[in-house]
């Protein structure tokens, strides 16, 4: 099953006045681990969670272990990743976390949530 590699553009959301965009990395290995996504941020951080998470996190508020996603509006989804001593915040145009999920689905196991 071939892995899949997307590139999405996301705001970085912090105190600072202004979102910075941030160009982040959305990867899928279904030969790997069927279940999971990772995003790996500018820096090199990568954070690794249920796909279904991402999937459910689109449509209504959820939230697993360290990383939360939901809906912003009607076209914008937010993702945030707890780590150690931060918290990252980064919002995405929900087409694009949208079009990376039907790759994945494309790509191996079929999602249990659809919508």
């Amino acid at each position: 099953m071939p892995a899949v590699e997307d590139r999405a553009r996301g705001r970085l959301i912090s105190d600072a006045p202004v979102a910075r965009a941030v160009p982040v990395t959305l990867r899928y290995d279904p030969g790997f681990s069927p279940a999971t996504v990772r995003f790996v941020l500018p820096g090199g951080a990568e954070w690794s969670f249920p796909r279904a998470l991402l999937e459910d996190g689109i449509h209504d508020p959820a939230h697993r272990g360290d990383i939360a996603v939901w809906p912003c509006g009607r076209a914008q989804t937010v993702v945030e990743f707890h780590g150690e001593e931060q918290v990252s915040v980064v919002q995405f145009d929900s087409t694009a976390l949208t079009r990376f999920l039907e790759h994945t689905y494309a790509a191996g196991a079929p999602s249990l949530t659809v919508r």
